[in-house]
């Protein structure tokens, strides 16, 4: 299992991940943060008009808005969640796309 620190300070690490994202074909980076047998959480950098693409959803997971605006879409349902804003993931294929150059934190519940 990798090692992680602590603590991790947040707005610094998302402007780095910002810059390599704006870099990339992908225009998209992340960084997983805490893993274990039981959480997860990874901070995702994605540049103006990038995507995730519609995925299965894990059983439990939340997303922070770091910074910026991003718009969580289901088939059936689409939601934008901005600077400093939670979200509950729902347990459906979802996508995210990213409204602004924005920076998340996904937190996820592994059992």
């Amino acid at each position: 299992m990798t090692e992680h620190p602590a603590v991790t300070q947040l707005d610094a690490l998302a402007g780095d991940l910002l810059d390599q994202a704006r870099t990339t074909s992908a225009k998209r980076t992340a960084r997983t943060l805490v893993t274990g047998s039981s959480l997860r959480a990874t901070l995702i950098a994605l540049a103006e008009g990038s995507e995730l693409a519609e995925h299965d959803a894990p059983a439990a997971a939340t997303l922070q808005v770091v910074t910026g605006r991003v718009q969580l879409y289901t088939s059936e349902h689409e939601q934008t969640v901005e600077n400093g804003q939670l979200a509950v993931i729902p347990p459906l294929r979802h996508g995210l796309k990213a409204l602004a150059d924005s920076v998340v934190l996904l937190t996820v519940a592994l059992r």
